[in-house]
């Protein structure tokens, strides 16, 4: 369609003061693992005090610092307003692309962390994990890397190997709240994109 009216207007973030275009429209695994992470959160806190957003929420960190994470919840209402978060979000999450993994993994990461945001997800739908990184005085430390495990790789591990596996994610906002490792990739190829 060659309308000009029915264009979306390019999306960008400001890292450390420098414009970065975003990916005008995510690939299929990736959209379907970022909705499905924010319809987990949503579902879970129906009726509590934190609100989950998903993608396209601006998250304004500081003047030169602003994002558009796939998912995040926020859980001091007062940041919340009508355009956008003004604030540090309590978890975001990151759905890895090829074109976006270095700033999500480098400076965007630093600058979360900086921000005060607790926890921070990054999720890569081609190897069906989640890194979840927890604050430690302003930094990132890695918990622990969730995989989803097929069957038959299940089948060709030994009992330690199957015996480390972890099948959901406790979220730390919440002493119950924990994520199905599995339900974060459902109907995802998991596959290489070409």
């Amino acid at each position: 369609m060659d309308n000009l009216a029915y264009k979306e207007p390019p999306r960008v973030e400001l890292i450390e003061g420098k414009t970065y275009l975003m990916s005008p429209r995510p690939r299929i695994d990736h959209n379907r693992v970022s909705l499905r992470i924010f319809y987990l959160f949503e579902q879970y806190l129906e009726g509590k005090r934190c609100v989950a957003f998903g993608d396209g929420t601006d998250v304004y960190l500081d003047n030169k610092n602003h994002y558009i994470p796939d998912a995040m919840i926020v859980c001091n209402r007062s940041i919340i307003h009508d355009d956008a978060i003004y604030g540090a979000p309590d978890l975001v999450v990151e759905v890895l692309s090829p074109s976006t993994a270095s700033n999500d993994r480098g400076p965007k990461m630093r600058q979360y962390a900086k921000a005060g945001v607790k926890e921070y997800w990054i999720v890569t739908p081609i190897g069906r994990s989640v890194e979840v990184y927890c604050n430690h005085d302003g930094r990132f430390e890695l918990s622990y890397v969730y995989t989803d495990v097929s069957e038959e790789e299940l089948s060709h591990m030994d009992d330690d190997d199957r015996e480390k596996l972890r099948a959901e994610i406790p979220v730390s906002l919440y002493d119950d709240f924990r994520v199905k490792v599995k339900d974060i990739f459902v109907n995802t190829s998991g596959f290489q994109e070409g």
